[in-house]
């Protein structure tokens, strides 16, 4: 089946910076009946250190497992990442079919197993074939380079557009780059990680300040996004460094250059995350909604992402209805502390209630306006403390229910 792309999709897609030690690839390696590539071969420097963040799934795709493991050594040579099937739920032969594809590309790059990381994305429950992944890997150890771009489409399944970001930093005198794709459209409410994400730097840092900064940056950003409420069993974020900027290491969160750097991927993983909630599955409407006066920063996200995912509210944003209502139920169902009479709701610019009870005098004309647009803005304060926080989420339409009703055909 054939989508349309998001209307909420970017006019066109910038290519991000090149990361000297990273080499993209790309194959067919058909695991689905289309005409595209669904292979992409990372080839990374010796030296590369690698941090991550995987799905807190009860249910996780082997590839998941094998990342956790291979993290322990902090370092990578290489990523291979196959789009059309999750390889997830399939027992020993999906196990067997990581095994296979990380041997195959450590034989190829004279490197070990658990330095060669894997992700898979698609459909849950059917193992991966390992004869199409070998010979898609054939096909991409002598395929030319790729870019960004054709990565980004390699690795994605519903998505309609392709995405990427990019930034710089200064760390001492020299100027590092970082720059990342994702994919995802469904199966969105990331716990630890989101869909799937490849971030790459030139930068040269130590691995453990690199898994801190990138716990650090996935809480605010991608665990900030949802836009169904489900978390993938093959959720994963990667972040690599392959040092060839030639900046002096970082190893101390409070070095001179950190902050510098952490800005910049900040701004490379919001930017991700949400161009993911743009391209919701038939979403029509970006929806930011930010808290405050909660107990507590956690509580504020709790409380927003409640509202965020409520789909009452969330068909009332997609028919521009302003019902109100649905927040001040979503609020409450939050579980988290909350006061009736504090409570206050706005709309874009426009407060509809507050202190419990409905703006007098209220006029809902600006409010419409605002729900006509495709950028939407909820406020909520809780009048009871200082935590705020924001996440960012899409509406609920018809094209939800279409798109995955026939994900399988």
């Amino acid at each position: 089946m054939e989508i349309a792309a998001s209307p909420l999709s970017p006019a066109e897609f910038r290519q991000p910076a090149s990361i000297d030690g990273v080499t993209i690839r790309v194959s067919r390696a058909q695991y689905k009946h289309w005409d595209r590539c669904d292979l992409t071969f990372f080839e990374l420097n010796p030296g590369t250190v690698v941090a991550g963040v995987t799905t807190q799934s009860r249910c996780p795709s082997p590839e998941v497992e094998w990342c956790r493991d291979a993290l322990s050594t902090g370092t990578a040579r290489a990523l291979i990442v196959n789009a059309g099937n999750a390889n997830a739920f399939t027992g020993n032969r999906g196990r067997a079919a990581v095994e296979a594809i990380t041997a195959k590309v450590s034989d190829h790059l004279g490197c070990t197993p658990n330095e060669v990381f894997i992700a898979s994305t698609g459909v849950i429950g059917e193992p991966l074939p390992i004869d199409k992944a070998e010979a898609g890997l054939e096909a991409a150890f002598s395929a030319g380079n790729a870019n960004w771009e054709d990565a980004a489409l390699a690795i994605s399944t519903t998505d309609t557009f392709p995405k990427g970001a990019t930034a710089s930093a200064v760390i001492g005198d020299t100027t590092v780059q970082i720059s990342g794709i994702v994919k995802g459209s469904g199966m969105i409410a990331p716990d630890m990680a989101t869909m799937l994400g490849f971030i790459f730097t030139d930068a040269a840092i130590d691995s453990a300040l690199l898994q801190d900064m990138l716990t650090r940056s996935a809480a605010k950003t991608f665990n900030c996004i949802t836009v169904d409420s489900d978390t993938s069993t093959s959720d994963t974020v990667l972040l690599f460094a392959t040092g060839k900027a030639g900046n002096a290491a970082l190893t101390a969160i409070d070095e001179a250059g950190v902050d510098g750097f952490v800005a910049a991927l900040d701004q490379v993983c919001l930017t991700l995350a949400q161009l993911v909630v743009r391209d919701g599955e038939g979403a029509t409407k970006f929806i930011e909604i930010k808290v405050d006066g909660a107990e507590s920063d956690e509580s504020a996200r709790r409380v927003a992402l409640s509202v965020a995912n409520s789909p009452l509210v969330k068909t009332a944003i997609a028919g521009e209805d302003a019902n109100w209502g649905r927040v001040v139920m979503a609020v409450g169902k939050a579980g988290e502390p909350a006061d009736r009479d504090a409570l206050g709701i706005r709309f874009g610019a426009t407060q509809v209630a507050q202190n419990g009870l409905a703006v007098e005098g209220y006029d809902e004309t600006p409010v419409a306006a605002h729900l006509a647009g495709d950028e939407i803005e909820i406020g909520i304060d809780l009048g009871i403390g200082d935590g705020r926080a924001t996440v960012w989420t899409c509406d609920l339409t018809h094209g939800y229910i279409s798109i995955n009703a026939d994900y399988r055909t």
